[in-house]
């Protein structure tokens, strides 16, 4: 876990899926990227301190996507919502492949 974020849960994807919702289409893409980054700096924090991050948590996507505003979908299967979650699973896909 020092060098990349905690294992990922489908809470992690709604949650990160719903910050992305709350953004215009344009900044979804730069914004997951961001969350990663976020929850990768807090896991390495909290391997070198055994703290969890002051603003990003523990190192989990859940707890660097709950400092961030949200919205909730319209109704669970509006598409935006879908484009949302393919956004947040292609990201990680990417992101796990280059590590």
């Amino acid at each position: 876990m020092a060098s990349g974020m905690a294992p990922v849960t489908l809470t992690d994807i709604a949650a990160a899926a719903r910050v992305l919702l709350a953004l215009p289409e344009a900044r979804r893409r730069a914004g997951m990227a961001a969350l990663i980054a976020r929850a990768k700096l807090a896991a390495r924090h909290r391997a070198a301190t055994g703290r969890c991050h002051p603003l990003y948590g523990n190192g989990t996507l859940l707890s660097a996507a709950l400092v961030h505003p949200g919205r909730n979908p319209a109704r669970p299967g509006a598409p935006d919502y879908l484009a949302c979650l393919a956004l947040v699973t292609e990201m990680l896909c990417i992101h796990h492949t280059r590590r």
